[in-house]
């Protein structure tokens, strides 16, 4: 039986996301950026979590995990322990991971920070990406360096095109705006970029995204495609030089 994906709109601008297995009736939450509206989503459902996994340390993904832990096992990066809230199980790339009798792949995605990971929950298809891989976009290098966060964009580019991408920020009509400025020809990107108007016009998220969908649209995915780096002027050369290069037009945009 599959899980049930319930996206949760936090913050200004922030997503959490609660993960429910019906054959269990348990349920885990993927970071916890505030307690209400996540406890309202739970108490809708009546749902009690068994389980939090934390991708990375900021303020935005962990406020209001104090107030939901209660008995819920805490999940994070051993390598970021010493700045995440306390944990119960510290893992690192390449650890076993079980969460709702799901094997979860812990992935190493530094960049956005240095011991951010992202969760993937192959058997469902999903990967929870938060501040890496986010739709249309990705996360500012705010330890990282381009060739670190290229490297992790790759390894999540890696996984099957089904994969829903559970990003952690509702970004991406800007990210959309500012993609048009990189691949203005991109055909599929011109018809999501009317989608995602259409949707953000509607009230309605556009995370999470389908992997397939990025590969095609999101320039900083395509780093080594040849047609994005001819747009750019930028032909043949090193991806993460061209990465690098379309992230600090974004930082400027």
């Amino acid at each position: 039986m599959p899980l049930e994906l319930l996206t949760v709109a936090c913050l200004s601008d922030n997503y959490a996301f609660l993960l429910h297995d019906p054959a269990s009736g348990r349920t885990a939450l993927v970071d916890a950026p505030e307690a209400a509206p996540i406890r309202a989503a739970l108490d809708a459902h009546g749902w009690s979590l068994s389980d939090i996994l934390i991708t990375h340390h900021h303020d935005d993904h962990v406020a209001g995990l104090a107030e939901l832990r209660e008995g819920a096992r805490v999940i994070g990066a051993a390598a970021d322990a010493h700045r995440l809230p306390p944990l119960d199980l510290a893992v690192s790339p390449g650890d076993p991971l079980e969460v709702l009798d799901r094997a979860v792949e812990v992935i190493d995605v530094p960049g956005h920070t240095i011991g951010h990971v992202a969760f993937h929950f192959g058997q469902d298809h999903m990967a929870f990406t938060a501040d890496s891989l986010m739709a249309l976009g990705c996360g500012r290098l705010f330890e990282g360096t381009p060739e670190q966060m290229w490297d992790s964009l790759r390894r999540l580019r890696d996984l099957p095109g089904q994969t829903l991408i559970c990003s952690g920020h509702e970004y991406t009509e800007t990210n959309a705006r500012f993609a048009r400025t990189i691949e203005p020809d991109n055909a599929a990107l011109q018809a999501r970029a009317a989608e995602i108007a259409k949707a953000r016009a509607e009230g309605r998220p556009t995370v999470p995204s389908r992997l397939s969908e990025e590969r095609a649209t999101n320039p900083f995915l395509r780093a080594d495609a040849p047609e994005l780096q001819r747009a750019l002027g930028f032909e043949g050369e090193d991806a993460a030089k061209v990465f690098a290069e379309i992230r600090g037009r974004k930082d400027r945009f």
